[in-house]
């Protein structure tokens, strides 16, 4: 078995597991997020702790590891929640919040609008700015990869849509 199956998930106070035979359900402050059994682990709950172990006794099963993941993932989302900041990076690209919608200006002829799924909430804070929060790390990476596939920044000026700290090799212009 693999080390991080090994390891047990420590509940906070405050979150509810339901472990049930066709979905399990994690209640937080945050929300619910709901976890589909995965094939060949058990999942059991000790003493507001999680425990994720081979449904049968061989030692080479591959996936509690990744079960053990999602699970810790489910948990530090309902209780934390998860975020992604954005910058934009170019002369006149902004960005600004329209109700549910996310208005972009990048360069194009139109606006890009991009309305918020359901579970994530994005916010402004400057016009450079985008930050995208949400209890479930899966949708609000999706998120942030969607809106900076608008624009990905391009590698001669650096122009475009960028995760927060994210470095960009620049290229050598071509010469005359």
């Amino acid at each position: 078995m693999s080390r991080v199956a090994k390891k047990p998930i420590a509940l906070p106070k405050g979150v509810d597991c339901q472990i049930g035979a066709d979905v399990i359900t994690v209640k937080g402050p945050k929300g619910t997020l709901k976890l589909p059994p995965i094939a060949g682990v058990k999942v059991a709950m000790e003493n507001g702790t999680l425990t994720c172990v081979p449904a049968n006794d061989d030692t080479s099963d591959k996936f509690a590891g990744t079960a053990r993941a999602l699970l810790a993932n489910i948990v530090k989302g309902v209780t934390e929640g998860y975020e992604r900041k954005l910058e934009l990076v170019g002369v006149g690209y902004r960005a600004q919040m329209q109700g549910k919608n996310l208005s972009l200006s990048l360069g194009f002829s139109h606006p890009v609008v991009f309305a918020a799924p359901e579970g994530v909430t994005i916010e402004t804070p400057t016009q450079t700015e985008i930050l995208i929060k949400g209890a479930d790390k899966q949708r609000v990476g999706e998120t942030a990869a969607k809106i900076r596939a608008f624009r990905p920044p391009e590698p001669y000026k650096g122009k475009g849509v960028r995760y927060a700290g994210e470095k960009i090799t620049l290229k050598e212009a071509k010469k005359a």
